[in-house]
Formats: structure tokens, C-alpha cells, sequence
């Protein structure tokens, strides 16, 4: 069987333009024995934020790797300290560049992506100290994107003429797949049974998105014409929470799939956040950041706070899942992959920065050893971002202050 391009696409044309759609790792596109060498697909590093601490006396370990007892420096989640040994007492923007940033850098240099790197977001809205958590430089801080139809025109079409031409499909209610049914059909002929099975699985995925994009924006009925600039949508409306998370999730693992990037983020609302769980029935209708400053006496606001965080908790397993549906070689995607769960927080009526957990899914192609629970007794989390290089092959022995961040943890590597 002749080999696939690994940068191949689907394309079609719809009113002049030309839309094309990437495909996930087949088996076609490896070396004739790679298939089932685990190097055969690329690594990558996913980081997801929630915000308010969580409930540290009943927190219990889930089968991927949990790290305990963690203390965060002043400064960016994703550098340790200031990111700057000079400039310890750093206030405002991050004074350095974040480790998801600095392996997107690395990354670049060995090989070129459609996005470099991609930070995501779910109602973040704001622009302060309070909504960034990566920085590409000192006082350079990378807004997250949060608008989940810009976002599919950004990823998963090359539109060589008009802009607006994804909106006017999406208003003509027109799918991108229409446009590429007649490729796909000459291109399954080149395709093995496992492949063809990968490639309509991957491609139901982008038909369920596309379903679902239509609720969570008016963006498309509201389209009139090209020049038309972007409405707010509702996207940002508190009761779109999560239906907006599921569609960035869905999207987050279909760029990964199809090599679109390396490195990525996802960043449910902000520090201090006030979104309101209206959606789970046993949460009161307050805020979040509200309800993490009761005392711990509070029994109804620790039952909100489980009830969040349990939320949250199920967000993740389905960003896993779909991740791990996906098959690379002998492998998966999450196999491939590291996803680092994060808060800026312990606890939140206390905002101490120590005793914080963080969880690694995925083992990065074996890096990790995953399904333990490590407390590491206040060990700054400096030595986590130097744990996380390692794993991606792009190791430095400090990052950050380099005092904090001497050498990765012990423990996390096979």
C-alpha cells in the first residue's frame, strides 16, 4: 500500500473557497515497521486550569498520577516564582515566559506546526493578571481564545478567498464535511480496513461538533454579510459554561489528532472565579469564588464545593477519554500525551499557595508512571516544570528561579 503524506487533507470547494480538513495518525502514514513503535507518533503537553482551590480533606486519588503538597510561588502557575531570579518581587504581568511556552519554542525549532502553540478558554473574559497563565515573554501574557465558532474557522478550514466564507456555510446550514464527501471517497480506496474505521470515526467527531457549534453562538443566524464583524454570542452567557467547555475539549483533542499542535492549554474561567453551577442542581446559586471564601465550618458550602469540583473532576475524564478513543499506532493519544491538571490554589478561603494537588494523566509515551499518589511534602512546583521538559525530550535542569527548581521530582519517571 503506497504511503499517506502525514500532512494530508480532505479538501472541497464551497462559493469560490476552498476548505480542507486534517486527518488523525492512520497507520498509511508511518514507516512500513512503525506502526507499532511507540516514537512513531509525536508527544505532547496539555494543561488544564480550574480556579478556587478544591476540597484538600476529601480529596483521594484518581487512577492517573497525583501529586500532593505542592507549594506555588508568587507568580505564573506555569513558571516558578517571577519566572526571573531577578525579580523575585515581580508585581503585575508574569516576568518570564511560561513552560508551555518555552516547549512550544523548542518544539519549533525540530519541527513546524499549524499553531505553534494553542491556549484555550472558557469564559475567562477579562484581560488582568487574574485571566493569563502563559506567557510567551516578560510582560507578554498569551490571551486564551475563547470563542469556540472562531475557533473552528482558525483550526479546521483553509480558506483561501473569503473569511467569513465557515459562517456563511454554517448560516446556509452547509457542512464542511459536504465539501469533502467526493476526496473522501477517492481516498478511502487507499485505505486498509483499521484505517477507514480511524478515518470515519474521526470524521463523525467533526459532524457531532459541528452539531453542537450550532448552540453555542447565534453567530450563524445573525451573519448577513461578509463584512458583518463577530457578535458576542452566547457563548459567554454563565448557562453556556458547559456546553462552550465541551466544544473547546472536542476541538482541543481534534488539533491534537491532527498535528495542528504540540502544545496546548485549557483555561476553564480565571482566578477568583464567579461562575455559577446553575446546572448542577445540589450547588446554591452562587458563585464559585464566593462560595471557596466560607469557613470550613460552612457544611452547605463544603457540599457546593464537592459538588464543583466533582463537576470539574468529570470534564476531565471526558477530555481523557476522547483522547484515549483515539488510536495511534499501538498506542493512543493520551498515551502520547501529558495532561497536567493545575489550580492556583490550595484552599480558598485560606488562598494559601501550598498543599496543592495537581494531577498527570497520560504517560508521554511511557515518561510517567502513572496511577500513584506522591505527596511531596511543600516541594516547590518549580521541579514539576523541569519534570515536564524532561518528559517532552526538551530538559533543562532549572526553570525559573533557579533556587526553587533544581532538578526535576523524583519518583514521577519510569
Amino acid at each position: 500500500m503506497k504511503r499517506i503524506r502525514r500532512r494530508a487533507m480532505l479538501k472541497g470547494t464551497i462559493f469560490g473557497g476552498t476548505v480542507a480538513i486534517g486527518l488523525p495518525m492512520l497507520d498509511a502514514m508511518l514507516p512500513q515497521r512503525g506502526a507499532a513503535q511507540t516514537g512513531s507518533a509525536p508527544k505532547r503537553v496539555v494543561f488544564w486550569f480550574t480556579a478556587n482551590g478544591t476540597r484538600q480533606d476529601i480529596w483521594s486519588p484518581p487512577s492517573n498520577m497525583v501529586l500532593s503538597n505542592a507549594e506555588i510561588l508568587p507568580g505564573s502557575l506555569f513558571c516558578e516564582g517571577s519566572c526571573d531570579a531577578g525579580q523575585e518581587q515581580y508585581i503585575g504581568w508574569g516576568g518570564g515566559q511560561t513552560v508551555d511556552q518555552y516547549l512550544a519554542d523548542e518544539i519549533a525549532k525540530d519541527v513546524v506546526t499549524k499553531f505553534k502553540s494553542l491556549e484555550l478558554g472558557v469564559q475567562v473574559k477579562s484581560s488582568s493578571v487574574w485571566s493569563r497563565m502563559s506567557y510567551s515573554a516578560p510582560d507578554q501574557p498569551v490571551p486564551p481564545r475563547e470563542d469556540p465558532n472562531q475557533n473552528f474557522a482558525d483550526f479546521f478550514s483553509d480558506i483561501d478567498s473569503d473569511p467569513f466564507a465557515l459562517q456563511l456555510i454554517q448560516r446556509r446550514r452547509k457542512s464542511v464535511l459536504d465539501a469533502v464527501m467526493e476526496n473522501h471517497a477517492a481516498f478511502q480506496n487507499r485505505l486498509g480496513y483499521d484505517d477507514k474505521q480511524k478515518l470515519d470515526r474521526h470524521l463523525q467527531s467533526i459532524r457531532d461538533l459541528e452539531r453542537r457549534l450550532e448552540v453555542t453562538t447565534n453567530f450563524g443566524e445573525a451573519c448577513t454579510s461578509p463584512d458583518l464583524a463577530l457578535p458576542g454570542g452566547s457563548f459567554q452567557q454563565n448557562d453556556m459554561y458547559p456546553v462552550t467547555g465541551k466544544a473547546q475539549m472536542d476541538m482541543l483533542v481534534m488539533a491534537l489528532a491532527c498535528d495542528l499542535t504540540r502544545v496546548a492549554s485549557l483555561q476553564w474561567s480565571r482566578s477568583v472565579s464567579g461562575v455559577r453551577f446553575d446546572w448542577v442542581p445540589q450547588v446554591l446559586d452562587e458563585g464559585h469564588h464566593g462560595l471557596s471564601h466560607y469557613d470550613d465550618s460552612d457544611g452547605s458550602a463544603k457540599a457546593d464545593l464537592l459538588e464543583i469540583n466533582k463537576w470539574y473532576s468529570e470534564q476531565f475524564a471526558y477530555l481523557l477519554g476522547m483522547m484515549n478513543g483515539i488510536q495511534e499506532g499501538d498506542n493512543t493519544l493520551l498515551d502520547n500525551t501529558v495532561v497536567v491538571w493545575v489550580n492556583e490554589l490550595g484552599k480558598g478561603n485560606s488562598h494559601t499557595r501550598r498543599d496543592i494537588p495537581f494531577i498527570l494523566a497520560g504517560g508521554c509515551q511511557g515518561y510517567f508512571n502513572t496511577g500513584q499518589h506522591i505527596d511531596f511534602g511543600g516541594e516547590p512546583h518549580g521541579k514539576l516544570l523541569v519534570s515536564l521538559t524532561h518528559a517532552m525530550g526538551k530538559p533543562v535542569n532549572t526553570f525559573g528561579v533557579p533556587q526553587y527548581s533544581q532538578g526535576p521530582l523524583s519518583g514521577l519517571n519510569t
